[in-house]
């Protein structure tokens, strides 16, 4: 909610808690909406807020109707301004639905969807939805001729490629460059930590699986960190602030990087992690930070592997797993090549894809909503 006052002139804003905030003049200048600075189509700026005075005022408000105001600034400049735009600078979550952590109770009928009913736009939003919520969606009915997951990939962003390919197949081979590629059990891990930028969403694309091992493992970083920082605060911020050295070798190529395995977003909440035992360093700190540090990620590992938060499913011919790879962490069970063929194919998306179709998207169904209830009441 905004109140404009005239005397002395001021935009307060009250949050949903009853907070007041007085917006600065700076903020609200910055902000200007009239044609001849804001661009229509774009919602570019015209102009250069960066050369505007640090010590420009709000001379004039002037209140018009319910949403309205025009706002007069020391500088010479009057604008009208629609209020409710101001309302997106005030959502943390930039229009996303709020993430739900999830452990091992967590229901597959929620997170699994037919991919051949996708094409229709509702169909698709809620998909998008439930995968941002979750950080995962299961899609059903994805074709096995081959290559089919980068079409899957391309629906929800765009694929990126990487010293692995566009896209990559996972089978045994004896003399693979990753682990990924042997018969061995995984631990869950999030994917390329060693790599800048992480790759944001991975898809993995099942074509065959002949065999009674080799099921795939999820879980939830966002649930498992709360449980560590409520064990261990200390040993949180310890793996939120220190940066860990990635590695990875492979032929002409040496990828490392620097990431604290717990990550958390330019407001503070964490929202994911970087976690692969197999291509991580202890940081070189003091002792007692080392003990704690070496506590508190044994720990993160042994709530990642545990039945309460880890589950575990075959994943069945045609059916494709769409995941965050920094908050989802993945994995396999061990399983015997000799029983038949298991063969997966990946890719990676980045995260703005899902995020950019569905606030584009949501904001259509809104405005579909706004014209459908607006024609209602006129033929009323």
């Amino acid at each position: 909610m905004f109140h404009v006052q005239e005397s002395p002139a001021k935009v307060v804003a009250t949050d949903s808690a009853g907070t007041h905030t007085e917006l600065p003049a700076l903020w609200l200048r910055e902000r200007c909406q009239e044609p001849e600075s804001l661009d229509g189509p774009t919602q570019q700026r015209l102009f250069n807020p960066h050369q505007l005075d640090d010590d420009l005022t709000l001379i004039g408000a002037e209140r018009i109707g319910d949403h309205q105001a025009r706002l007069t600034f020391s500088d010479g400049h009057t604008g009208h301004y629609d209020l409710r735009h101001f309302a997106d600078d005030f959502d943390d979550g930039d229009g996303l639905p709020t993430p739900r952590p999830w452990t091992s109770d967590i229901d597959f009928a929620c997170i699994t969807r037919d991919w051949q009913t996708l094409a229709e736009p509702d169909a698709f939003r809620e998909a998008l939805e439930t995968y941002l919520r979750h950080g995962v969606i299961i899609l059903q009915n994805v074709p096995t001729d081959g290559g089919h997951l980068v079409e899957v990939g391309e629906t929800f962003g765009h694929v990126r490629s990487t010293n692995f390919g566009t896209y990559f197949e996972v089978c045994s081979r004896p003399d693979s460059n990753d682990l990924a590629y042997r018969s061995v059990p995984l631990a869950p891990h999030t994917d390329n930590p060693y790599r800048d930028p992480v790759p944001g969403i991975q898809l993995l694309h099942c074509l065959t699986n002949e065999t009674t091992g080799g099921l795939s493992t999820l879980v939830d970083s966002l649930a498992v960190a709360e449980q560590l920082r409520a064990e261990d605060p200390e040993g949180y911020h310890l793996l939120a602030s220190v940066p860990v050295r990635f590695r990875f070798i492979d032929d002409g190529v040496e990828l490392i990087e620097r990431r604290p395995m717990i990550h958390l977003d330019a407001m503070g909440r964490m929202d994911g992690v970087h976690y692969s035992p197999r291509l991580d360093y202890l940081p070189l700190m003091d002792e007692a930070s080392t003990r704690a540090f070496q506590r508190a990620r044994r720990r993160l590992g042994e709530l990642f592997s545990h039945p309460d938060y880890e589950i575990q499913f075959p994943l069945g011919d045609g059916e494709l797993m769409m995941f965050d790879n920094n908050r989802v962490l993945h994995g396999r069970t061990a399983y015997d090549q000799n029983e038949g063929f298991r063969h997966l194919q990946g890719c990676y998306i980045d995260r703005d894809g899902p995020t950019g179709h569905y606030r584009a998207l949501a904001k259509q169904a809104q405005t579909d909503r706004a014209t459908a209830t607006t024609e209602s009441e006129t033929a009323a």
